[in-house]
């Protein structure tokens, strides 16, 4: 490799396990036609709950994806990104065997905000139902958010820089972020994303505390940002999980490069202080444009953290005018996560492979739901809108008051 040459990372594997498709086909079919899944919560222990719609993963059976011996080990949320991370690696054409000839080459970073809370419940109702010795020793380990990164890195003999990113929601995309400047710090293969699992009784109860969650019971009114009806999120499970790696590398070995993380970007404003997330966002906006060397107007299309709260989709409408004036006005905006949920840490991970996904295709997937805008965004809906998608913004926003924006540059650019 030449002394001048400047390692830019690259995404040459997606896997997906998300409410509306278990991989990246179903999950992009379900995302373009405008795909709704929200629907009654089915859990078992959770119809008591004022909490009453979801983003369920209902086609997922872990023990077909995850090994015994990780499955008695690890929560739903870990299972979810064990499996993502396998679809992104084989898509990569990432084997063992390449593993195996340079395992510190290859790491792992993810973020998690709800961590593993049914592995957690079912461990305390034997603690306080039958008592200590009835208590599982991986208890100790499978509730933490660091789990996913952990057993990746064991399962699949990942020895390089592995991290967590507890950054709020936003931290989905941050740890895309992480495992770009890991590679350009010259780290080989980074495996990266968010998979959660937060729709267990006992993350549902600690969920309830939120005041910009949704309690509606119908489904189809349940998540409507952008509109009248705006009256909070609904949350969901699963994730995705990415491949990036060095772009000149990987187009030596002759693996297709997706997209190039161009820039990124975030801030910290406040928990649930909206009308400061405006600020926060215009300034994590500006700065993933500057690292990315990209003019506003360059800016294809934006995908948008869509709260589903009144104050929070204002601010969010008015950070992407201020910061990409006239032609934020025009650009089109999509929030396709209407149709599945917000997942939390998982949410932008989702947006990122949808706009992955969006620009290989030249189409903008609709937001579900959605219908009547009541601000100033050219926001798709109803269904997908063809377009020439060179470069996608995507925005996320977290409840405890982390912003970040991620700028993402179509494959074939490069």
């Amino acid at each position: 490799m030449s002394a001048f040459h400047r390692r830019r990372a690259a995404v040459t594997g997606i896997g997906v396990v998300a409410p509306n498709g278990t991989n990246t086909e179903t999950f992009w079919k379900s995302t373009r036609e405008g795909m709704s899944v929200l629907d009654r919560i089915t859990r078992e222990g959770c119809d008591h709950l004022p909490l009453r719609v979801a983003g369920e993963v209902r086609a997922f059976e872990p023990a077909a994806a995850v090994e015994e011996r990780f499955l008695v080990q690890t929560d739903r949320f870990t299972h979810f990104g064990m499996a993502a991370a396998d679809l992104a690696l084989e898509e990569a054409r990432i084997g063992r065997d390449t593993v195996a000839q340079s395992p510190f080459s290859l790491g792992v970073v993810t973020a998690a905000g709800s961590g593993g809370g049914e592995f957690g419940q079912r461990e305390l109702q034997q603690l306080w139902g039958k008592g200590s010795r009835f208590v599982g020793p991986y208890q100790s380990i499978a509730w933490f958010y660091a789990a996913s990164t952990g057993q990746i890195s064991i399962r699949r003999g990942l020895k390089g820089p592995c991290s967590v990113v507890a950054a709020d929601e936003a931290g989905g995309l941050d740890a895309l972020a992480h495992a770009a400047r890991a590679v350009e710090r010259g780290t080989d293969v980074m495996v990266a994303g968010s998979t959660e699992a937060p729709l267990a009784p006992y993350s549902m109860v600690c969920q309830l505390g939120y005041e910009e969650l949704s309690t509606s019971d119908d489904p189809a009114r349940a998540y409507r940002p952008f509109t009248t009806e705006a009256r909070g999120f609904v949350p969901a499970e699963g994730g995705a999980m990415f491949v990036v790696e060095d772009e000149a590398s990987a187009r030596e070995r002759g693996a297709h490069v997706r997209a190039t993380v161009a820039g990124h970007a975030s801030t910290f404003t406040g928990a649930s202080r909206w009308e400061l997330s405006r600020e926060g966002l215009v300034q994590a906006i500006r700065g993933a444009l500057d690292e990315a060397s990209c003019a506003p107007e360059e800016i294809d299309v934006v995908f948008a953290d869509a709260l589903g709260v009144p104050e929070a989709d204002r601010a969010e409408a008015l950070a992407i005018a201020d910061v990409l004036g006239a032609h934020g006005r025009r650009v089109p905006v999509t929030a396709p996560k209407t149709g599945t949920g917000r997942g939390y840490c998982a949410a932008p991970v989702l947006d990122a492979a949808a706009a992955v996904l969006a620009m290989e295709h030249g189409l903008i997937p609709p937001t579900p739901n959605v219908f009547d805008i009541c601000h100033d965004l050219d926001l798709v809906t109803t269904r997908a809108r063809a377009a020439d998608l060179r470069t996608a913004l995507i925005l996320s926003r977290g409840l405890m008051g982390s912003n970040s924006a991620l700028v993402l540059r179509h494959g074939a650019a490069g």
